[in-house]
């Protein structure tokens, strides 16, 4: 299970008496639980049909959706450090949110990108994408450079003369089915650092920022994956807990756990 954080959601369509950023869990009114419940009860939306003229996206937080489209992990953010207990071992990792994109004449799938908070994943995952990508701007610098040096000899002119019988590899992406809930960005405490996307640093869900980040726009509709069906042999990323969701708020000892998990991470990162 991973361990709630002290943040806030930004927005809530309930009125100011049951609004969380204005009450401990301790104080959670039932009906927020009751309200939060129904919600996650009602039938799924299809992510076509989520907003009708008018429609403010915070009247959805907390309403199941189904998408369908291609998970673009190039772009992948990872969120965090996020700690999760198991058997009484705690281990530090990231929630990893991914733009979710359309299939090419596919009209079940999205129609515009989403983004898919996809779960828990360990620190690993986040190393490895980082040497990913450097690896793929080192190949794209050389392929660059080779291209520029063959342009200037007369061979590769008379050569690109000729009818063109190389097609370009195109990666084999499989579609996935998404089946989230509807969620807003996250609103700090104190004890959480700012986002820094200029080095890929972020500690905290801020939509707008995510998606100017993944080139989509603002508004772009955010939710999270509450799939059960997880694969033992093949675990992460983890997605929430639902019943984690229902109660998740502002929990006064989690101030100390994220300064605690922060700090940590931060040394670590110092040390290694």
């Amino acid at each position: 299970m991973v361990a709630p954080y002290i943040l806030h959601p930004q927005s809530s369509t309930l009125p100011p008496q049951l609004n969380l950023t204005q009450r401990p869990l301790s104080n959670l009114p039932v009906k927020m639980l009751e309200y939060r419940q129904k919600r996650l009860g009602m039938e799924p939306l299809n992510c076509n049909t989520l907003l009708e003229p008018n429609e403010e996206l915070d009247s959805l937080e907390f309403r199941k959706v189904i998408c369908r489209g291609v998970l673009d992990e190039n772009k992948s953010i990872f969120v965090g450090p996020r700690s999760r207990s198991i058997s009484g071992v705690t281990e530090n990792g990231y929630y990893v949110i991914t733009p979710l994109l359309p299939i090419p004449n596919d009209q079940d799938s999205v129609q515009s990108p989403i983004l898919v908070n996809r779960g828990w994943v360990p620190r690993t995952w986040k190393d490895k994408a980082l040497e990913v990508a450097r690896d793929a701007e080192q190949s794209s610098k050389q392929e660059t450079h080779i291209v520029e040096e063959s342009e200037r000899s007369s061979w590769w002119k008379f050569w690109t003369k000729k009818p063109k019988t190389i097609e370009d590899h195109v990666q084999v992406v499989s579609p996935v089915e998404v089946i989230g809930i509807v969620r807003g960005s996250e609103k700090p405490s104190i004890f959480v650092p700012p986002n820094e996307p200029s080095s890929n640093q972020w500690f905290y869900v801020d939509i707008p920022a995510i998606a100017r980040t993944c080139g989509l726009p603002e508004a772009t509709i955010y939710i999270e994956d509450i799939n059960e069906n997880v694969n033992p042999s093949n675990p992460y990323p983890l997605p929430k807990d639902v019943n984690t969701l229902i109660r998740s708020s502002v929990m006064p000892q989690d101030h100390l756990n994220y300064t605690l998990t922060w700090y940590a991470s931060f040394s670590f990162g110092i040390l290694a």
